[in-house]
């Protein structure tokens, strides 16, 4: 097909955007699906401690590592073309994740899946800034980043419905249809585009921006399970250092490099990441505190859990048309901020949970907490796609959805850091009654200490019981309220140097 007609938009644009933010939510489901699914693969399969780790974490590490290449080829050699192989990766992939026998083969399609969604991701979005004239592109940036935001509640939604009824591979088996429905759309009416310049391709930079990404993710994912201080973190920590600085140094010296260091300095670039990567660094570490809270503390299944985090989806998507409004009237600036206020004011209000809180006094904070990213992300997601030409639409694509997983892995490992210490600080010494490794494993998470509880004599059961939820939600308050003066931080930096509209 012919390059786009970037100022009257393209004829079926809506509908191209509903492929697109079709597309993106299987990528982002993919991601908080596997958190559900991970007790039935251990069953199934046998799935050592670490081989589990590795199950949730290779499908992160990949797409983190290959985004900013990914959107690069797109620029490249065609986004529709990149879209088209991400979706045919991520089908190959889901096949034979669904018929695997091992956890070894689990991880290694996970990573096939990643390399497929790392392809897709930063396509959606640079193809959807060029079908959108620019009087329409915010309303079209909100309704993607909406779904952005959404896909990770669709995606345990989906996965508590699965696990109810079918076995675990059927968390691979239900991308077979959709991978394979977006396919034949997306040949059928999505048009190309790509970078009219047809700059050179930047290997080099490629290569060490996928290296130290990858070596930070390893480091923050393995962080909590290894120790911070164990070699292979710290060793991985020191090498994402050395290659990005090896990075910044090559994409300095390059031509055309693939990532102008240098445009992070341009505010709205720069302080659209921060904005970014901090408001999804709250949002993942939050779901993964959420879900344990509402399974070990409330007592729901996987499938209550599941329909309870209905309320965080369709407040994304709701809230998610009046930040485009809110932006013209009172600037982007106070938007992003603004949102991230709101949210840290949602996350405050979630720290105050308790043993005996309900479900109606979380979903008061996790609704506001929803309202809030809806606002920014948005706001922020355009500020990123419009400081960059066109032509480089994948790139800039590519930088927004890089800060997105980057800080997914980080909001996951610190708060859920946060979340163990905080656990272990509150039960103190409350299990050494118990046999030392029983008593071990009840002081290292509430799964286990519930687990232990049940075997305990009558006698000292419910007291077991009790002071694992009481320290759990210790630890979730203390997230929660670290994460809240995080994003009340950002926001204050966003609004103090952020330009004005």
């Amino acid at each position: 097909m012919s390059e786009l007609p970037t100022i009257i938009g393209h004829p079926r644009r809506w509908f191209i955007l509903s492929i697109l933010t079709l597309s993106l939510v299987m990528v982002v489901a993919s991601v908080s699906s596997m958190n559900l699914a991970l007790p039935a693969i251990q069953r199934g399969l046998d799935a050592t401690a670490s081989q589990i780790v590795w199950i949730n974490a290779s499908y992160a590490l990949m797409l983190a590592a290959i985004l900013l290449p990914a959107g690069a080829l797109g620029d490249r050699f065609g986004r529709r073309g990149a879209l088209l192989v991400g979706l045919g990766i991520m089908l190959t992939g889901a096949v034979l994740g669904a018929t695997s026998d091992s956890a070894a083969q689990i991880i290694a399609w996970r990573c096939l899946m990643g390399v497929g969604a790392g392809l897709v991701m930063p396509a959606t979005l640079s193809i959807l800034t060029m079908v959108f004239p620019a009087n329409e592109r915010s309303r079209a940036i909100a309704i993607w980043a909406g779904f952005a935001g959404a896909g990770g509640a669709i995606g345990i939604l989906a996965a508590g419905v699965l696990l109810e009824y079918f076995w675990w591979g059927s968390i691979f088996f239900v991308n077979i249809p959709i991978a394979i429905a977006l396919f034949v759309l997306t040949v059928l009416f999505v048009p190309s585009s790509r970078d009219s310049l047809r700059h050179p391709m930047d290997p080099l930079g490629g290569v060490l921006s996928a290296g130290a990404l990858a070596a930070l993710v390893f480091a923050l994912v393995q962080g909590p399970e290894y120790g911070w201080t164990d070699p292979r973190i710290l060793g991985s920590a020191v090498t994402s250092v050395l290659l990005g600085r090896a990075w910044v140094a090559a994409e300095r010296r390059s031509e055309h490099p693939m990532l102008d260091p240098s445009l992070f300095r341009i505010p709205r670039f720069g302080l659209g990441s921060l904005g970014i990567a901090s408001a999804f660094a709250v949002m993942f570490g939050m779901f993964f505190g959420f879900a344990q809270f509402m399974q070990f503390v409330l007592g729901y299944s996987a499938l209550d859990t599941a329909i309870r985090t209905l309320p965080f989806a369709a407040t994304m998507i709701a809230f998610s048309q009046f930040g485009p409004r809110l932006a013209s009237r009172i600037g982007v600036r106070s938007v992003i901020a603004g949102g991230l206020a709101v949210t840290a004011v949602g996350l405050l209000w979630m720290s105050t949970v308790t043993v005996a809180s309900g479900y109606l006094h979380v979903v008061g904070g996790l609704s506001l907490a929803a309202a809030g990213m809806a606002l920014s992300f948005p706001a922020a997601t355009e500020a990123i796609v419009t400081s960059l030409p066109q032509d480089k639409a994948g790139v800039a694509s590519a930088v927004n959805d890089t800060t997105r997983e980057v800080g997914a892995a980080v909001g996951i490992a610190l708060l859920g850091s946060l979340m163990s210490s905080g656990y272990r600080r509150s039960v103190g010494d409350a299990f050494d009654a118990l046999p030392a490794a029983a008593a071990e494993a009840a002081r290292d998470s509430v799964g286990a200490a519930l687990h232990v509880a049940q075997q305990a004599p009558e006698s000292v059961r419910s007291s077991l019981v009790i002071t694992a939820r009481a320290g759990f939600s210790e630890g979730f308050s203390l997230a929660m309220t670290v994460g809240a003066a995080l994003l009340a931080t950002i926001a204050v930096v966003v609004f103090r140097w952020f330009p004005k509209d």
